[in-house]
């Protein structure tokens, strides 16, 4: 779990909230800077177009009107338009500048007065009034450090007139316009960042858990899972679905291996008890026979009968422990139609030749297909004939039963002896498993199981103390 708490902590711009958040923010300024950037040079147009269309009406108005100098000069009697194009020599900076320039740019007296010192700024500012008088568009100049719009138009008599309007204030304009757009672009950036923290850190909030699950899981809590947030989304939730769906895989994995291990450590020990039995008993008489204690002919018959019995029990043991072994490997089975009425009253034949004091009921009219190895099905038969007559009273009733229906064909295998509780039964396919002192390796059960699983079939059992006990085996029919 500190595994855990360690990284839900890092959230530095490495991490994928800072990621996240950079992104958006970088996305939001550029799309602020390129939105300012257009908006700032459409008014700058617009607003410059306004001022060099009201200083082209006024050259339009004064040249074509074929004034002289001199007639200029006599408008100075009008105090109106003294008021409007000379400005006071107080005012460094005045809003429109009139000037009328000889061809050597030089300014010359108008309306009686010498030139001011705007004046003789816009002369020395316009290089080359000719060229400005011939353009179609206003031009910029620098005046006393203010920036102007400037044109002109020639005189009758020759000189040029200067008119120039101030663009002081259109900049000044503009620049409170950028410094508010910028401003306003820092607030929805910062704003845009604490949003984007903010909806990352509850979106991603299932990867935290995430993390924390599988440190858990690495600390051994396999039963540990994700749990789902409140608001999730689509991605991370299938995520999380997935992820779920491989723990549980894994843990299965898990379970089933250690189960595996567990029944393989039961197993060897088992088969050791089991192969150590008759491993005793014939290194006692091979004692008994070392030290001359079997002197009389009948006591070494007898040894000897007995060795081979135990021998041949090994045999057997170590045969259905190899069958078993191959049945665990899920070994290829060659299927084919088999007749499973034939093979049930074949069984039948053989208890009754064993066992003839026995009643045995056989149900297993006509012939009756199932797609299967016919070897393996006479093992599940004989295992589960021969459990019947090793573990139930001759006077115990058998039936063995065939029965088909929708695509399933079901063997049945009931005897009338006394039953098994249920703990017993519940164990009854374990390996060498065995009710009290019952004679057997314990195999049989594990054997047929085997096979029938090897078949895609399944098998179970009815059974209870004094009632008997039946075991049914369902195969897919031909």
């Amino acid at each position: 779990m500190k595994v855990a708490k360690r990284h839900r902590h890092r959230h530095g711009m490495h991490s994928l909230r800072g990621k996240l958040t950079l992104a958006n923010v970088g996305l939001l300024a550029v799309g602020i800077v390129a939105a300012t950037t257009v908006s700032i040079m459409g008014m700058r147009l617009y607003l410059l177009d306004q001022v060099d269309s009201s200083l082209l009406k006024m050259r339009t108005s004064l040249g074509s009107s074929g004034l002289t100098l001199r007639q200029v000069d006599s408008l100075g009697t009008l105090g109106v338009i003294r008021d409007r194009v000379v400005p006071s020599e107080s005012d460094p900076a005045p809003g429109s500048i009139f000037a009328v320039v000889d061809g050597g740019s030089r300014p010359v007296e108008i309306f009686g007065m010498a030139p001011t010192q705007a004046q003789r700024g816009l002369a020395a500012a316009v290089h080359d009034p000719r060229a400005l008088a011939a353009g179609t568009e206003p031009g910029d100049v620098t005046v006393h450090g203010a920036m102007y719009r400037v044109t002109a138009t020639r005189l009758a008599d020759g000189p040029y007139i200067l008119l120039a309007t101030s663009t002081e204030l259109l900049h000044e304009g503009i620049a409170k316009a950028l410094r508010l757009d910028f401003a306003v672009g820092a607030l929805l950036l910062a704003l845009l960042a604490c949003l984007t923290m903010f909806s990352s850190r509850r979106c991603l909030l299932p990867l935290e858990g995430m993390v924390e699950t599988s440190s858990a899981i690495a600390e051994g809590d396999l039963t540990r899972r994700v749990p789902s947030s409140r608001h999730p989304t689509e991605e991370v939730e299938q995520l999380r679905l997935a992820l779920n769906s491989m723990l549980h895989q894994v843990e299965t994995a898990y379970r089933t291996r250690e189960r595996s291990a567990a029944q393989l450590r039961r197993f060897v020990a088992d088969a050791s008890h089991e192969l150590r039995t008759p491993l005793a008993a014939i290194r006692g008489y091979l004692q008994l026979y070392d030290k001359g204690m079997l002197r009389e002919p009948g006591e070494r018959r007898r040894a000897w009968d007995r060795m081979h019995g135990e021998v041949d029990r090994m045999g057997r043991l170590v045969d259905e422990l190899l069958l078993l072994a191959r049945l665990d490997q899920r070994p290829e089975i060659r299927f084919r139609n088999v007749d499973v009425s034939r093979l049930v009253r074949d069984a039948a034949e053989d208890l009754r030749a064993q066992q003839p004091a026995r009643r045995v009921a056989v149900s297993a009219e006509g012939a009756v297909l199932v797609r299967a190895d016919e070897s393996g099905l006479r093992q599940v038969l004989g295992n589960l004939v021969a459990n019947v007559r090793t573990h139930t009273p001759v006077d115990a009733a058998v039936r063995l039963g065939v029965e088909r229906s929708d695509g399933v064909v079901r063997v049945c295998v009931a005897d009338e002896g006394p039953g098994l509780a249920e703990e017993d039964a519940a164990r009854i396919f374990d390996r060498f498993f065995r009710v009290g002192s019952a004679e057997g390796s314990g195999l049989g059960m594990a054997i047929v199981q085997g096979v029938v699983d090897a078949h895609g079939g399944e098998v179970w059992v009815r059974t209870a103390p004094g009632r008997g006990l039946a075991v049914t085996v369902s195969l897919r029919s031909a």
